[in-house]
């Protein structure tokens, strides 16, 4: 009897072929510098040498009181503005979402444009123009504040150190409501009307439709808004410099790990940069995100159940 032979697949190289070149851009701009950073921060630079250290940056990031004062600090106020992301932010953007998505709701289009610009402007428009914005000698805040008689509730909230970092947390908010909004405003109508129609008749109408049937079917696109958040939160730089400096004041109430490793790394001021362990700094940060994201992807991901339409 003849043996029978599978005929053999066939290789699809023109797979590799167009995915070279991302992976080739990638490893160039991604990996290759990643790798480098981690090098980077095993090693210090002693008599005009570089010596390798092993853990020795990181003991002194997390003992030394030179260095760990503001590392505490900036990590500190890095999960504060994540927090007020997460609680004021998202939970908006979810809102907005559900109130775009009514069919009686009308302009839904001017809605969404306006809401969604702010997205992408500069930081650096975004920062300088809420520094004015909020100016007590010349900003429209206090005006606009007296004309509704609000005037005695102002403050310079960004000249405050208790204040500071909540003020521009909340204008990160402002600026980035419009990306959960429209994740979220897409997953709602991704949910087929054959679904809403056997609520309906059902009796389930209004909020309790929202909160019973459309937020479990919309639960994975919140659990990814989540994970980008955390991860944009702790890769957060811009709108502090440009608002606060790179000395993230009044008196660091605003430094977050991104200004602490822009300072580390390149120095500022009478503050001499010291690669090695801005690099330290930099892999702390990566180790932080990487360990949110396995979080997110083994404990709540896998949890989550996806419903197939």
């Amino acid at each position: 009897m003849a043996v029978e032979t599978r005929p053999k697949r066939p290789i699809r190289w023109h797979i590799g072929v167009f995915l070279a070149p991302a992976v080739l851009v990638y490893t160039a701009i991604m990996i290759l510098p990643l790798f480098g950073t981690l090098q980077l921060s095993l090693f210090r630079n002693i008599d005009q040498s570089q010596v390798f250290v092993g853990l020795g940056n990181f003991r002194t990031l997390f003992g030394d009181p030179n260095w760990s004062v503001n590392f505490w600090n900036a990590l500190r106020n890095n999960v504060w503005f994540f927090i007020i992301h997460m609680l004021v932010q998202n939970p908006i953007g979810i809102l907005l979402a559900a109130l775009l998505s009514s069919p009686r709701l009308r302009f839904t289009a001017f809605y969404r444009t306006a809401i969604f610009v702010p997205t992408i402007l500069s930081f650096v428009i975004v920062g300088f123009a809420w520094k004015l914005i909020l100016s007590p000698i010349w900003g429209v805040a206090p005006h606009l504040m007296d004309f509704v008689g609000l005037k005695s509730f102002f403050t310079p909230w960004l000249g405050k150190e208790q204040y500071a970092l909540t003020a521009l947390s909340l204008i990160s908010v402002w600026q980035f409501v419009g990306i959960p909004m429209m994740l979220i405003y897409a997953a709602l109508l991704s949910i087929p009307d054959e679904v809403i129609e056997a609520a309906e008749c059902d009796g389930v109408t209004g909020m309790a439709q929202f909160w019973k049937i459309k937020l479990p079917l919309i639960l994975p696109s919140i659990g990814i808004i989540s994970i980008l958040t955390f991860v944009g939160n702790f890769n957060a730089f811009d709108l502090i410099y440009t608002a606060q400096g790179a000395l993230a004041g009044p008196n660091y109430s605003t430094d977050i790990l991104g200004t602490f490793l822009y300072r580390a790394f390149f120095g500022f001021q009478l503050q001499v940069g010291d690669p090695n362990m801005g690099a330290a700094i930099a892999t702390i940060m990566f180790l932080i995100i990487l360990a949110g994201v396995c979080v997110y992807l083994f404990l709540v991901q896998t949890r989550l159940r996806r419903y197939q339409f």
